[in-house]
Formats: C-alpha cells, sequence, structure tokens
C-alpha cells in the first residue's frame, strides 16, 4: 500500500507556492519519504537529499516537518492510517462473517509480501533503526500494531468470547511472523504457510468454544 511517487525534482520552490495548498507540500514530501525510505531505509536518507528529490524549498519542508524524526513517525503515521482505512473497509463489507473478516486481514497480508519489491513490514523495519523507545518512528509503529490487535480482537471476540485474548494474539503473530519471513526468505517461504495455519487456527478455536 506505498503511495505513487509524485513527479519531483522541480529546481525551485517558487515555480508556483500559492498554487499547493500545505496539504499538498505535505504530500510531497511525504512521498518523497515512502520512496526513498522504502528503496533504502529512513537513516541512510539525509533530510538534504529528501529536500532536494522533493523539488521544494529547505524552509519549506522544515515548517512542514520540524525534524527528520517528525518526518520518519509522519511517514509511519501515514502508512498506518492507509493500512488501518483498508481493514476498516474490510470489516464493514465482511460485516457479520468475523472468519472471514480475520482471513481477510490475513490475505491482505499475503498479497502484501509477495508483492515485486517487497523488502519487510515498513513498521518493523524503521522503528527497528531507533533505539530511544519514544522517538516518533517507535511510538507510531506502536500505535499502529496496537490498533490492528483491538481490530483482531474485536473479531476473534465475536469467534470466541472466553478465547479471544488468545485466538487475535496468534493470528497477530501469524502476520508478524509472514512480514518478517517474506522480507528475509521471500514469498515462497514460510510466509506462504501463514493463511493456511491462520485457517486452522481460526478453525480450532471455533470448534473448542462450541465443544465447552
Amino acid at each position: 500500500m506505498t503511495a505513487a511517487a509524485l513527479p519531483l525534482h522541480s529546481s525551485e520552490d517558487v515555480s508556483a507556492p500559492a498554487r499547493r495548498t500545505r496539504a499538498e507540500r505535505q504530500e510531497i514530501v511525504l512521498d518523497t519519504a515512502e520512496r526513498l525510505f522504502s528503496a533504502r531505509s529512513s537513516r541512510s536518507v539525509g533530510m538534504d537529499e529528501l529536500v532536494r528529490e522533493t523539488g521544494l524549498g529547505k524552509m519549506t519542508v522544515y515548517r512542514l516537518f520540524k525534524s527528520k524524526d517528525d518526518l520518519v513517525g509522519a511517514y509511519l503515521s501515514r502508512k498506518a492510517a492507509t493500512v488501518l482505512s483498508y481493514v476498516d473497509a474490510e470489516l464493514i463489507r465482511l460485516q457479520g462473517d468475523p472468519r472471514a473478516a480475520l482471513l481477510s486481514v490475513v490475505d491482505a497480508v499475503e498479497r502484501d509480501v509477495t508483492r515485486t519489491g517487497f523488502r519487510g513490514c515498513p513498521f518493523t523495519n524503521v522503528s527497528s533503526e531507533y533505539d530511544d523507545p519514544q522517538h516518533p518512528a517507535r511510538s507510531a509503529a506502536a500505535d499502529y500494531k496496537y490498533e490492528l490487535h483491538m481490530r483482531l480482537l474485536d473479531l476473534a471476540g465475536e469467534l470466541v468470547p472466553t478465547g479471544a485474548e488468545d485466538l487475535a494474539a496468534q493470528v497477530h503473530l501469524i502476520i508478524d511472523g509472514m512480514y518478517l519471513s517474506g522480507g528475509l526468505l521471500g514469498p515462497d517461504g514460510p510466509a506462504s504457510h501463514g493463511r493456511q495455519l491462520a485457517e486452522k487456527l481460526i478453525d480450532t478455536a471455533i470448534r473448542d468454544a462450541a465443544a465447552r
């Protein structure tokens, strides 16, 4: 779910400043960060390079994002909002069928890890570059993981109210494992078994709940 890069490399910020809103300038910076961070790493991309790639002026970029840390956090926060919006749309589409909704999240992960150019979970990749637990990247990644887990927990609760915590945690671990394995061993490695494992876990939990 990577935002498409905008046309870049304009020479000056003065090309048409009045025709760009603040939100549009933010999107240019974040799209550029997405492209550069995804291709390499956030730590390896300096602000001078990033500013140059946006085609915006340095002061313009720093008015939008006070520091590199703020920009990295905003990049992950935007990505989280995109992913969670997709998940929420799937949950609405599959409302009333929590089993299918849970599996649709795993299916989305499978599509992500098998796409061309996949290099691992961006939340894990980027947040692991920073040691400070209060760093904006770490905070944004943790917030995303929490929000995703809450959605998994709600769905698990609809299926097996007394075993929701266990089922949600297991599905979440499968998702994290698919991202890690897919990034290191490719789509044909253990990540290719994630969906099948999730289905077995869900169906076992449903059977166990019915037998109680």
